[in-house]
C-alpha cells in the first residue's frame, strides 16, 4: 500500500522549520537565517520513498503583519492549514509559551487537520526539563503527537516521518523519485543569494531585499552558467551598505552564494550582482506581486 499526502510545517520565525525541511530532504532549499521574514513564499519539498511520498509546505513563519508582504505572508501560512493532511506545529524548547505561540495555537483550535507537535532544539535543554514541557502540551489536548526533536542535529526526524505515514492517506505518487521541489530552479537560485545577503548584512537591510534572476544562460564551449542577479533594496543608504567599500561587501555575498549555486547545479558558475533601489516596495501591493509574492 502506497502512501501519499501533505504536509504543512508551521510555527513562528527562526523556530527551525526551514532546517528540518532541508534535513529530510536532504539538499538546501529553503534559505535558513537566524534573521525574522527568512522564508516568504510556500515552498513544496518532496520526500520520496519506497513505501510513501510527502510533499511538504515550508512556509512563511506566522507573524503580525506591519506591511503588504507580511499580510501576504500571514495569509500563505493560514491558508495552508485546511489544504493539508497534517500539520506539524514546531516549537523550541522555551519553558514559557510566547505570545506568537499562543497566537498559533489559538488558530489551529479551530481546524479539524491532525496536528504533531514538533519540540525543536532539544539538544538545549535537561531531560527533566523536556519533560516538563511534553506534559505541558499534552494537557492542551489539542495534538495527535508531540515529537522532541533536534532538526540541526536530526534527533528524532524518523519518529516524526513514520507518525507523519500512520497518518497519511494510501495515495498516489505526485511527483517523479528525483523531484524534490516544486520549485524552478531560478527561484531556489534568487533564494540562495538572499540568504547570503541575509547572512552578512546588517538588521535593518535584509528586511527590505528581494533578488531578481534576470539570466541564466549556458554557454556552447564551456562546461559554465552566467546567472545575471539584481538584489533590490529600499533605500539609497542601503545600496551603499549592501555593495561595501570597493564593493567588498557585494562581494562576499557573490562567492559565497556562487559556491553554494554550483553544488546545486553541478556546473561552474560565473555569477555578476547588481544593486538597485526600489523604494518602499514592501508597502506597495503591485511591486509585492511583481517580486512573486501572489
Amino acid at each position: 500500500m502506497f502512501k501519499s499526502g501533505f504536509v504543512t510545517v508551521i510555527g513562528r520565525p527562526n523556530v527551525g522549520k526551514s532546517t528540518l525541511l532541508n534535513w529530510i530532504i536532504g539538499e538546501k532549499i529553503s534559505i535558513i537565517s537566524d534573521k525574522p521574514q527568512t522564508t516568504r513564499n510556500k515552498i513544496q519539498l518532496i520526500y520520496t520513498r519506497d513505501s510513501c511520498q510527502i510533499v511538504f509546505l515550508d512556509t512563511p513563519g506566522i507573524q503580525m503583519p506591519k506591511n503588504k508582504l507580511g499580510e501576504y505572508m500571514l495569509k500563505v501560512s493560514k491558508e495552508t492549514l485546511n489544504e493539508v493532511d497534517v500539520v506539524a506545529f514546531m516549537v523550541d524548547v522555551s519553558m514559557k509559551t510566547g505570545q506568537l505561540d499562543n497566537y498559533i495555537i489559538e488558530e489551529l483550535k479551530g481546524i479539524r487537520t491532525p496536528i504533531i507537535l514538533l519540540i525543536n532544539k532539544i539538544d538545549q535543554i535537561s531531560k527533566k526539563d523536556l519533560e516538563i514541557l511534553v506534559e505541558k502540551y499534552k494537557g492542551m489536548n489539542m495534538f495527535h503527537d508531540i515529537i522532541p526533536i533536534s532538526a540541526k542535529k536530526g534527533d528524532n526526524v524518523e519518529s516524526f516521518i513514520e507518525a507523519l505515514i500512520e497518518l497519511l492517506p494510501e495515495g498516489p505518487q505526485y511527483f517523479p523519485d528525483d523531484m524534490i521541489t516544486d520549485q524552478p530552479e531560478r527561484f531556489i537560485i534568487s533564494e540562495i543569494i538572499r540568504e547570503k545577503a541575509l547572512e552578512n548584512l546588517q538588521e535593518e537591510v535584509p528586511h527590505g531585499i528581494v533578488v531578481d534572476i534576470e539570466q541564466i544562460k549556458e554557454r556552447e564551449d564551456k562546461d559554465l552558467l552566467d546567472v545575471h542577479a539584481v538584489i533590490y533594496c529600499e533605500k539609497e543608504s542601503h545600496k551603499g551598505i549592501i555593495i561595501g567599500k570597493g564593493g567588498k561587501m557585494l562581494k562576499t555575498i557573490g562567492s559565497s552564494a556562487r559556491m553554494d549555486i554550483e553544488r546545486l547545479m553541478g556546473s561552474k558558475i560565473n555569477l555578476q550582482l547588481w544593486v538597485k533601489v526600489e523604494k518602499n516596495w514592501r508597502e506597495r501591493e503591485n511591486k509585492v506581486r511583481y517580486f512573486g509574492y501572489k
